[in-house]
């Protein structure tokens, strides 16, 4: 069990108060606060997300993110779809929804910290979408996965589309999509979309475990992981190869690399200060 954290929480303000962000020492959070819907994400919510990621990125110390959902009953449920009626009545109002929907995933993928998607409970449509987004997926053996939008009739975002064949691959995202049926944490374990299920009990302290790990690692080593795994992903190591090169010499330029080398020498835990 993780010992409690001796750090303040600090709320940092957002443009929607069901996407709160909060700070408590390294650690960033993201939570999805809409319980009355299973945390089903409204317009208003999904153009919050970005803006709550900056906010996060850019606050003094934070190293990793924690993206989860309010209560036990979901991470997201998806889209809230009683406002479909009225945000995604036609095309036109339905390519600027995607737009939104599309940024909030954007900006959770492409941040510069690495990203741990806490999952209990439903994981479904737009929320996996967010979870797919993040660098690691951890849950809770209770939680269900899912993409029911050949049910609805809604098109998927391509760039998330992406993220999914690359949480699953091919031959499984097809599946995903053309049955949309649901999947266990077990089975979501099983095809790799989850680094590891733990019981509901343990799901909290085994993810603060994991980013209080990462914390403690050289912050620009991990950038510049990210940043190279990504481009591989995406099929950009060439285009992007004088960029990732760049965030490979500042790590040796960096005062981390000697204390980490000096560290090693007196068999001590290095302090690591992304400098």
């Amino acid at each position: 069990m993780s010992e409690p954290a001796a750090h303040p929480v600090i709320v940092l303000q957002t443009s929607d108060a069901r996407i709160r962000a909060e700070v408590e020492g390294p650690i960033g959070r993201l939570i999805v606060a809409n319980p009355a819907r299973r945390n089903a994400v409204s317009l208003d919510m999904w153009k919050a997300i970005p803006g709550a990621i900056a906010a996060l990125e850019a606050h003094p110390g934070v190293r990793v993110v924690v993206l989860r959902g309010d209560g036990d009953l979901a991470f997201v449920s998806g889209a809230d779809i009683s406002e479909f009626s009225t945000v995604r009545k036609d095309a036109a109002s339905a390519r600027a929804y995607e737009a939104s929907n599309a940024e909030a995933f954007t900006a959770v993928r492409h941040v510069a910290l690495p990203t741990i998607a806490m999952i209990r409970g439903f994981c479904l449509g737009g929320g996996m979408g967010l979870a797919v987004a993040c660098d690691l997926r951890v849950a809770a053996d209770d939680a269900v996965f899912g993409i029911p939008a050949a049910r609805l009739g809604v098109g998927y975002p391509p760039d998330c589309m992406a993220d999914v064949v690359a949480a699953i691959g091919p031959q499984r995202a097809k599946e995903m999509f053309y049955t949309a049926r649901r999947m266990s944490a077990t089975e979501a374990l099983e095809t790799g979309l989850l680094t590891a299920v733990h019981s509901v009990e343990a799901l909290e302290n085994e993810v603060i475990d994991l980013a209080t790990a990462i914390a403690h690692n050289a912050p620009l080593t991990i950038r510049a992981a990210k940043a190279a795994i990504d481009a591989v992903i995406a099929g950009t190591l060439a285009r992007d190869r004088d960029r990732l090169v760049a965030l490979t010499d500042a790590c040796f330029a960096s005062a981390d690399f000697a204390e980490g080398r000096t560290a090693f020498l007196e068999k001590r835990e290095a302090e690591f200060h992304g400098a």
